[in-house]
């Protein structure tokens, strides 16, 4: 399979300045390789650094030690030491990520939301919209709101929302944190199927799945970020 992710002796902590420079260690030395077609589960407790780990590989967190490792394209793209342009390249075609929050401009339709990351792209409106609007009927967004802000929307139609805008362009690598949390039975499975397609696509997948049957519906393996733990090393 190829390799689309590599993590190389990575580290992170983080420093509180305000309460005299005392440092909380996350991770030492945690080395991870992800393929295309896999689907990984980030495991360990709350506070054990797993989305924190999923930040740094989508270049929101600072990667202090380490490489962090991105096929993009024909090149690898180390996601810790590249500038900001880069980043927003890779994020464009090549990484998706599903965050457990919606964080769009407010006022902007429903629509518009789900179909920017397609437009960003070069696919025409009219495509767009319509891919768009095939996911939010997907995942049971009435069409009265396509128009709407989602902004206006109860917490589980906004975690839909985040989804159908992360899944709206195919990418080679995406990135989960609790896509099924807050959802229904019936959209829980909606979601299943997505990352399922998704994978079957050849997309690798990184998850945090803190339901159980989701993981074990969707992981392909497992990954314990405690075994990186300070404490551990």
């Amino acid at each position: 399979m190829t390799e689309m992710l590599r993590l190389r002796e990575v580290g992170k902590s983080f420093t509180l300045h305000v309460q005299g420079g005392v440092e909380i260690p996350v991770f030492v030395n945690l080395d991870l390789t992800v393929s295309a077609g896999e689907c990984v589960a980030l495991l360990g407790p709350s506070g054990a650094g797993k989305s924190t780990l999923m930040r740094m590989i989508y270049g929101n967190y600072t990667c202090p030690r380490g490489e962090i490792l991105v096929r993009h394209g024909d090149e690898w793209v180390d996601m810790s030491t590249c500038g900001p342009h880069r980043v927003l390249g890779v994020r464009r075609q090549t990484m998706g990520y599903v965050s457990q929050f919606l964080r769009v401009v407010p006022r902007v339709p429903t629509l518009t939301v789900v179909a920017e990351p397609l437009l960003e792209t070069g696919v025409a409106p009219a495509e767009a919209e319509a891919r768009a609007a095939a996911l939010l009927t997907r995942l049971n967004i009435p069409e009265h709101l396509w128009t709407l802000s989602p902004m206006t929307f109860s917490g589980g139609e906004q975690q839909r929302v985040n989804i159908a805008r992360g899944f709206a362009l195919p990418r080679p690598i995406m990135l989960l944190d609790e896509p099924t949390a807050s959802l229904d039975p019936a959209n829980r499975q909606v979601v299943l199927d997505l990352v399922a397609e998704a994978r079957a696509n050849g997309a690798a997948v990184v998850g945090i799945f803190h339901d159980a049957d989701a993981r074990a519906a969707l992981a392909t393996r497992e990954f314990d970020t405690t075994v990186f733990s300070k404490d551990a090393a």
